[in-house]
Formats: structure tokens, sequence, C-alpha cells
């Protein structure tokens, strides 16, 4: 069912979309706690919960901070604190560093490398080959075909 579906997602997915898909109107905070809105866990541990990924994340003293008042990179780390903090086993990152420079997007991937380190399954989804030297496991695509010797 579809809520079935939603219980999985909530549960064992995290997403981190290439636009980021940060509401603008909620700060740091309320957008890391929206994915626990379905959990029923109580309003202080969801608190507790996303101060402790958004402090991992590096963004501790900006959890008021509304989304346009970021840089890009906080702006990719609140997406990724939002996507971990019901600490799912499988994160899916469509392209996480297209919009970044060189160095945040150097420390956006060091961050992913922990959270595999960490016993999370990290699928990165990424057209530059730079971000190869962070993967541990590299399959490449081209129409639709994965190419030999990268599976």
């Amino acid at each position: 069912t579809p809520e079935q579906r939603a219980d999985f997602r909530s549960e064992y997915i995290g997403f981190i979309f290439q636009s980021f898909q940060l509401v603008p109107y909620l700060t740091v905070l309320e957008n890391v706690t929206l994915p626990m809105a379905v959990t029923g866990l109580k309003k202080k541990i969801k608190y507790e919960m996303a101060m402790d990924v958004i402090d991992r994340v590096g963004l501790a003293d900006r959890a008021d901070r509304l989304p346009d008042q970021l840089s890009g990179g906080e702006q990719e780390r609140v997406a990724i604190a939002r996507a971990i903090v019901n600490r799912p086993p499988i994160i899916l990152a469509d392209e996480p560093t297209g919009n970044l420079d060189t160095t945040t997007a150097g420390g956006v991937m060091s961050l992913l490398q922990s959270l595999n380190r960490d016993g999370h399954t990290v699928i990165v989804v990424t057209h530059n080959p730079e971000m190869e030297a962070y993967s541990s496991r590299m399959i490449k695509v081209r129409d639709g075909e994965c190419l030999p010797g990268y599976s």
C-alpha cells in the first residue's frame, strides 16, 4: 500500500536530492526534523536526533537559519542531515556535489565516506569522474548498460 511504501522509505532510505529540496520557510532544524514527522517519536527525541546530525554536518550554529541564509555547501549539508536523521541503512545521493565548489564537494564526499564507514550503504549518482576517489565500488553506466570492468 502507499502507507507501507512510505513507512519503508522512512525507515530504510535517506534521499539526498540534487537540488536539495529544502523547504524555504522552515529553519535548518525544522527541515531536518521533517522526515521524523511520521515516526511517532516524542518531540524532545526528534530535537535531540536532529541536533545531533546538524552538529555532525557542522551546522549547529546555523540551526535557526532559513535555507536562503546559507551557502550552497551549507544547504547541501542540511540536505544530508535530513537524509540521515532517521538513521537509514541506505542513502541515495543524486549528484550531491553538482552545485558545489571543489573544496566543499570534497567535504561532502568525505562526510558520505564517513557515513559508509559507520555502516550505511551510500549510493551516489554522479557525472563527475573526480568523485571516483571517494568510492569503494563503482559501476559505470552508458546508455542504460553497465560498462565492462565496472560492476
